[in-house]
């Protein structure tokens, strides 16, 4: 899938797709991250912005070909540029400040308890040309960039606030897209800084003796979460909490699960997606990594066992660079750091097949063998050394 000419929200760039598949049929359904320029949301001496939409789609053949609803997005930012109509209802019938007003990004799916979760990256406020210029408050008000507001420095200095859905899917495949998604409240704390690649795993965990909600994330200052991790490039760490709500608050406690420790992992490591199950309190995490502006991002996997505390743990990792942009299509893009970054995936058989978007503009598919995949990352240690 690419761009669409003659579709304002989707005519830039089209990528980070996640999947899911479908319990009552063979359908699989695509939430998938668009973009193109909005004049009629540009503030006065501001650069033009990119509000950043999802779009839906479905596969009946496996994820072969995909059928995308260009008529409108599925889920978008409200785009409000006065402070007090910047809020959002949630599932709890309240008004609470919408950190998605400005731009939703990076779906991740994950079934939990009987329901689908839907994840995303948001900012308050749009974004510019970022693939040119990428300063988070070009394009928001003045009085959003002084600081005399309430918002906090979410809104001060436009940063990525990870935000919990709850998904409806019947309501999702008819296209009742206002029915499709319900706001639940932010997952990653703003007072700590940007984070991004943040998500659920898909069940409760019995940590330090209780069983408590889990997500991994990927703080851009992993010091704002333990001064001890100072100088610490991103990385990716886990939260849990009793309540989903509290994953983003003070309440939920933090640890740090990886770290870069490969040559194409120096700048961050980030998880990718939702981890599938093995059995025996084992994990697959997709994961991905960048090492500079040339060599881009590198998408690999790890095994994830649960400890003795409860607390997940990196038994397995692949040294491999796995999936990396190698194909035309994959390196000719707005985003000039090579990139392949996959946001979803599902096991069918024995294959796993994934989503992600490449060079930050256009959207691909891969499959490949779920046993010899883990059987090779199973050959591994903790940081890549060979058994």
């Amino acid at each position: 899938m690419s761009p669409q000419a003659g579709v304002p929200w989707a005519d830039t760039m089209l990528l980070n797709p996640t999947i899911i598949d479908d319990p009552a049929s063979d359908t699989l359904h695509m939430l998938f991250r668009a973009t193109g320029p909005w004049p009629q949301s540009q503030t006065p001496g501001r650069p033009l912005p990119y509000p950043i939409f999802l779009g839906y789609a479905t596969s009946g053949d496996g994820g072969k070909s995909w059928q995308a609803d260009f008529s409108r997005p599925c889920l978008g930012p409200l785009l409000q540029n006065e402070l007090h109509r910047i809020v959002i209802t949630g599932a709890d019938g309240r008004q609470h400040i919408n950190h998605a007003n400005g731009c939703i990004e990076d779906p991740r799916l994950a079934r939990l308890d009987g329901e689908l979760y839907l994840t995303t990256a948001c900012r308050m406020f749009p974004p510019g040309p970022y693939w040119e210029h990428d300063e988070p408050t070009q394009c928001a008000p003045a009085w959003a960039t002084s600081g005399k507001h309430s918002l906090g420095p979410a809104a001060t200095k436009n940063l990525t606030v990870t935000v919990l859905w709850k998904v409806n899917l019947p309501q999702l495949a008819a296209h009742n897209y206002a029915e499709a998604f319900t706001y639940i409240s932010p997952i990653s704390d703003p007072l700590r800084g940007d984070n991004r690649d943040v998500f659920l795993i898909p069940r409760k965990m019995q940590i330090e003796g209780r069983k408590q909600y889990v997500c991994l994330h990927r703080p851009y200052h992993p010091e704002l979460y333990d001064h001890r991790f100072a100088g610490l490039p991103p990385s990716i760490f886990v939260a849990c909490a009793d309540r989903l709500e509290d994953l983003g608050g003070p309440l939920a406690a933090h640890r740090l699960l990886a770290k870069p420790v490969l040559p194409w992992e120096v700048d961050r490591v980030g998880a990718s997606w939702v981890p599938i199950p093995l059995g025996g309190g084992e994990w697959l995490l997709p994961y991905h990594a960048k090492q500079d502006a040339v060599v881009g991002y590198t998408q690999s996997f790890m095994i994830l066992k649960e400890g003795a505390d409860g607390w997940p743990e990196v038994i397995h990792r692949c040294p491999d660079r796995l999936m990396f942009a190698r194909k035309p299509w994959e390196l000719a893009g707005r985003f000039k750091t090579p990139c392949v970054f996959t946001c979803g995936g599902l096991v069918r058989g024995d294959e796993l097949i994934m989503s992600y978007g490449a060079a930050d503009t256009v959207a691909g598919m891969a499959w490949v063998n779920l046993p010899r995949l883990v059987a090779h990352i199973r050959c591994f240690d903790p940081v890549g050394g060979l058994l």
